[in-house]
């Protein structure tokens, strides 16, 4: 048995200071742990002059008490510092690269490996550069004694709010490798709504792109050849009215070209600021919820965001008044996140959290009826899951159904903008041909 020496906080937060008899530093913090204390640092007595031994704790990982971080100390090893300019260095990390890192780790963990090692291992391994040196950082930071949360909330470009305030909740209930599990599960569908969202919005958005450019090359470059010709071949001959309307849409564009560059350009800059501006942005969202064919994506992908946050939240220990908080911010949809504030002040007041959803009018029946369910039986956050898991299914018949409903329409589309150029350049030789087989009609 060796002698420890400790610093620890009691139940009320006070600091008491002592020494313990103990085979191992994961002994006396064991046993400091069941009387009731909580060791803000270990040290074996007359060795290093107070410096602390790691104090390993479950999972190895540091837990925060009373606002006060333990202990982990030791001499942090040096990590080369990446040169050149930082003026067009990178400082996000793909989702998917994200969710990677948040499964090893919590592989990892869940295999008896101490935090520290964990991310030394994960660290050496990383490809990407930016996460990389992250990993580094929160390494050293750890090793200085901030505890994990913290030192994840130093890189808020990266890590969100949601994870970091998962993370702290699982250091404080013991369970850091659960919730680092269910931070990759949530990541992982997160990751799979939003690809589907955004392959149901790419679409029409990249046909309607490509029938623009081939209008404008159409208007710029074909029709006005095409006038020239008929000028040669039928003189001051009336032409269609279709093909004089074409080529009077030409020829402005062809005059005007620059004011035409200036609109589209000034429509985009307004489009940017409208979105930029709060009341902009409420209008643009109000708009996305009530867009044919698009709204309701748009309204069952927000739901899905709002019940699986907030039900991974509040599962993982988050208290509910902050897993509202965090929710609003992820919603993605001005109108769902004032929805949001006001069922975290009704919360807050002690009412339920049902009659603010029933009065905001953006959740469907379904959802209200089941999260009131939840709350009768002490189950709302494996209900917030499972109405997660339905609206998943439903954006994914919606987007099969969209793309399904997309597709004809925009080869319609496509067809009647470049048919009705084509119709207007070939009325005119049509009128050509029957002067040609009737040589004396002309004259």
């Amino acid at each position: 048995m060796a002698k420890y020496e400790y610093a620890a906080l009691n139940a009320q937060g006070q600091e008491s200071r002592g020494v313990i008899d103990a085979a191992s530093t994961n002994e006396a913090v064991a046993t400091l742990r069941k009387s009731g204390f909580f060791p803000t640092s270990v040290t074996e007595a007359g060795k290093g002059g107070g410096t602390a031994v790691a104090v390993a704790v479950k999972a190895a990982t540091p837990v925060a008490v009373a606002g006060t971080p333990v202990a982990v100390v030791g001499k942090a090893k040096a990590r080369p510092k990446g040169g050149g300019s930082k003026l067009f260095e990178r400082k996000t990390v793909d989702g998917k690269v994200l969710m990677i890192f948040t499964r090893q780790l919590a592989t990892l963990i869940d295999a008896g490996l101490p935090l520290l090692r964990g991310l030394e291992v994960l660290g050496k391994q990383e490809k990407d550069p930016v996460l990389k040196k992250i990993i580094f950082s929160i390494s050293e930071s750890v090793q200085s004694g901030s505890t994990f949360s913290e030192s994840l909330g130093h890189s808020p470009h990266v890590f969100s709010k949601l994870f970091v305030n998962m993370v702290k909740a699982g250091e404080l209930g013991g369970v850091l490798e659960l919730v680092l599990n269910r931070l990759a599960e949530f990541q992982e569908k997160a990751q799979k709504l939003r690809n589907k969202v955004k392959s149901a919005m790419t679409y029409p958005l990249v046909v309607l792109t490509i029938a623009m450019l081939i209008l404008v090359f159409l208007l710029a470059f074909i029709v006005p050849s095409f006038e020239k010709l008929f000028k040669d071949m039928l003189g001051n001959k009336p032409l269609p009215d279709l093909t004089r309307f074409i080529m009077g849409i030409s020829g402005a564009l062809v005059a005007n070209w620059y004011i035409a560059l200036g609109a589209v350009v000034g429509a985009a800059m307004g489009w940017k600021a409208i979105n930029n501006s709060p009341k902009g942005r409420v209008m643009l969202d109000k708009l996305a919820l009530r867009l044919p064919l698009f709204g309701d994506l748009t309204r069952k992908s927000s739901i899905s965001r709002f019940t699986r946050t907030l039900g991974t939240l509040v599962t993982s220990g988050v208290p509910i008044l902050q897993a509202l908080i965090i929710t609003r911010e992820t919603a993605g949809n001005s109108i769902i996140a004032d929805a949001v504030m006001k069922v975290h002040d009704a919360v807050k007041e002690g009412e339920s959290i049902v009659t603010p959803m029933e009065g905001s009018g953006v959740f469907p029946p379904m959802v209200i009826s089941m999260v009131d369910v939840g709350e009768e039986t002490g189950q709302l956050p494996d209900m917030l899951l499972k109405i997660a898991d339905v609206f998943d299914d439903e954006v994914d018949n919606t987007v099969d159904a969209l793309t399904s409903l997309l597709e004809p329409l925009m080869i319609v589309f496509l067809a009647v903008v470049v048919g009705t150029i084509v119709i207007a350049l070939f009325l005119p030789m049509v009128s050509l041909v029957q002067n040609m087989s009737n040589p004396g009609a002309g004259g």
